[in-house]
């Protein structure tokens, strides 16, 4: 329990506890007295403003206290404190949830928990029995035999894993319907219908040549983009995104096909002699546009 009157001959030692603040951390750090506080009998508290520029709003708690019976007040301890207007650092969070998208780099590993709302249990054959087990045996031995011709028999478990791995079935966790609506929220966020590109794109992502289908249900509303020179070029896009690269945006005309050549050697055609050529002396090595031939 906490006295509520300090002690008097530890609440008048002032000096001693400023003396011992600035043998800490120097007499520019340690600024007026702030108070005292009664932390328990003969145990006092004084408080003195810090002036660090890194540390507004904390302050110097120096702790003094005497036996009992005595005169002397002896130091206890001297630490910094935060009052109600020090800037703190945040509150911790799990590095789970400090993660952000990006974080990772070459070599990092992101581990996955059991219980994460993410994944659901997938097929993964695990509790099938293997081929040539004598399970499998006597699972074939009881299968009944179908004779009618309209009635497609049941696939072997044998053959059950080879067309899982086939369809992508083969992994001990999928996504979950939240995991599979996380996604969607995401690439929506950034190459949605509401992003500043698209809302400037002359058409959308839907009925562009560059866009590359994916399976699955998130196949009904996104794709990958494959323009090179497009800002989400690789990058998951959902249908109603767009951008200036659209394959039917801007479509270039084909250059028109030059004309044939025509060559015309039957016609002659008269061209007037420079004055000085009038005589008709011709030099041997004038052109032929002034021999009068074309």
């Amino acid at each position: 329990m906490r006295s509520r009157t300090p002690d008097r001959l530890c609440a008048e030692a002032v000096e001693l506890a400023r003396q011992a603040a600035e043998e800490a951390v120097g007499p520019e750090a340690v600024g007026p007295h702030l108070g005292v506080q009664a932390d328990a009998d003969r145990v006092v508290t004084h408080s003195f403003d810090c002036l660090d520029a890194a540390y507004r709003g904390w302050h110097w708690a120096v702790t003094v206290a005497r036996a009992p019976r005595a005169k002397n007040v002896t130091l206890d301890e001297v630490v910094l404190l935060p009052g109600p207007d020090a800037v703190l650092a945040p509150e911790w969070v799990p590095w789970s949830e400090r993660l952000r998208p990006g974080d990772m780099g070459p070599g990092d590993l992101l581990p996955t928990g059991a219980d994460d709302a993410r994944l659901e249990p997938g097929w993964s054959g695990e509790d099938e029995p293997a081929p040539n087990s004598v399970v499998a045996a006597l699972a074939a031995e009881e299968d009944v035999v179908v004779t009618d011709p309209h009635v497609q028999p049941a696939p072997a478990r044998a053959q059950i894993n080879a067309v899982a791995e086939e369809l992508g079935m083969g992994r001990s966790r999928v996504l979950s319907r939240l995991g599979l609506h996380l996604a969607a929220d995401r690439w929506e966020k950034s190459h949605g219908p509401q992003t500043p590109m698209a809302q400037a794109a002359p058409a959308a992502c839907g009925s562009c040549g560059f866009l590359i289908p994916i399976g699955g249900s998130l196949g009904q509303a996104f794709g990958v983009c494959g323009n090179e020179f497009g800002p989400a070029d690789g990058q998951i896009v959902s249908f109603a995104y767009g951008c200036g690269g659209h394959s039917e945006a801007a479509v270039i005309p084909a250059p028109p096909a030059p004309s044939e050549l025509i060559l015309d050697e039957l016609v002659v055609e008269p061209l007037q002699l420079h004055p000085d050529r009038a005589s008709g002396s011709v030099e041997p090595d004038a052109p032929a546009e002034e021999l009068g031939h074309s």
